[in-house]
């Protein structure tokens, strides 16, 4: 089967796939692995204490791969400056760099006159057509049904890629709820020309910064063990049902701020259950796709079976 769409010619890669930015564990391993799989791997830059350290992961992945990657810039995250991140990846020459929360607009500014490649994330048609405007080569459009930061107009992807393909005339790829060749291909029948995936390639082999208990709840879990957290200060986000969550929400129901959440909701909570596997002393973030999730394979694991199925479905499809 022909894998070639405008995303994968832009790209420069073999499958329309691509590795999301994953707040502290988008790291050099699991991008290396990914993009050596034919797809595209990133390193989440914000993640990381300071410019230097993203220099030396952006070497780390040059080493272990020749294939196109690219870098996450979480804008959004913390409030944090990033032009020096930024920089960084221009002098070292990251093909990609994807944008996700925030204003990307500086980041477009600071791009001028390089060859890097961009891709923005968006939750909701109107975003997808000011990145277009902006000079984004491609729109990653993310459905309710994803982990991590989501729109705030609970629209399935099944519904929004549609639309925003309608939209656009860059090429659209869609996130939340695929882990699959049945949803790769699901997507390519929608109109996109690709696929985002996060929580999936957290229950791999290759993201090695993951703790095991981590990925076995996602092994383990439904499509019905997630919550969505931090409506009510307007950035919803869907993680893994616990204990914890449960206190974020009740403070939410009861009208708490920012103040009574941050500790809560914070990147040290987030780490203690990511890293050191304390499932009812912090958080993680989880798509509902963990309902698909049946194993741990390697990425390449993964890639060849995706692959597979979606062939097996196109070849039905023939008939």
């Amino acid at each position: 089967m022909d894998w070639q769409t405008r995303v994968t010619d832009i790209l420069k890669i073999q499958y329309p796939i691509i590795q999301g930015g994953l707040a502290y564990l988008a790291y050099s391993e699991l991008a290396a692995a990914v993009s050596n799989a034919g797809g595209l791997g990133q390193i989440t830059a914000m993640s990381l204490p300071n410019p230097n350290q993203l220099r030396e992961e952006i070497r780390k992945v040059k080493q272990m791969t020749n294939k196109p990657f690219g870098v996450n810039f979480a804008i959004g995250q913390q409030g944090r400056p990033f032009a020096d991140y930024l920089e960084v990846a221009i002098e070292e020459e990251v093909p990609v760099i994807s944008m996700t929360g925030g204003n990307p607009a500086p980041i477009f500014e600071q791009l001028k006159g390089t060859k890097t490649k961009t891709l923005v994330l968006v939750a909701a048609r109107r975003q997808a057509m000011k990145a277009e405007e902006l000079g984004a080569d491609a729109v990653m459009v993310v459905g309710q049904e994803g982990g991590g930061h989501l729109g705030r107009d609970d629209i399935g992807t099944i519904v929004l890629i549609p639309q925003v393909v309608e939209a656009v005339s860059i090429p659209v790829i869609a996130s939340g709820g695929i882990g699959d060749g049945r949803g790769l291909m699901a997507a390519l029948s929608l109109g996109a020309e690709g696929i985002e995936m996060g929580t999936r390639f957290i229950a791999t082999k290759d993201c090695v910064h993951a703790n095991e208990k981590y990925k076995q709840r996602l092994v383990e879990g439904t499509e019905t063990d997630t919550v969505v957290i931090k409506r009510s200060l307007g950035a919803p986000a869907r993680a893994i049902a616990n204990s914890w969550t449960e206190k974020i929400l009740d403070i939410e129901r009861n009208h708490g701020n920012y103040e009574h959440l941050k500790d809560l909701i914070s990147g040290i909570a987030n780490k203690r259950y990511i890293y050191e596997g304390k499932t009812t002393d912090g958080f993680a973030w989880a798509g509902q796709v963990m309902g698909l999730i049946k194993d741990i394979p390697t990425v390449e694991e993964l890639f060849r079976r995706m692959i597979k199925e979606a062939e097996q479905i196109r070849a039905k499809w023939g008939k």
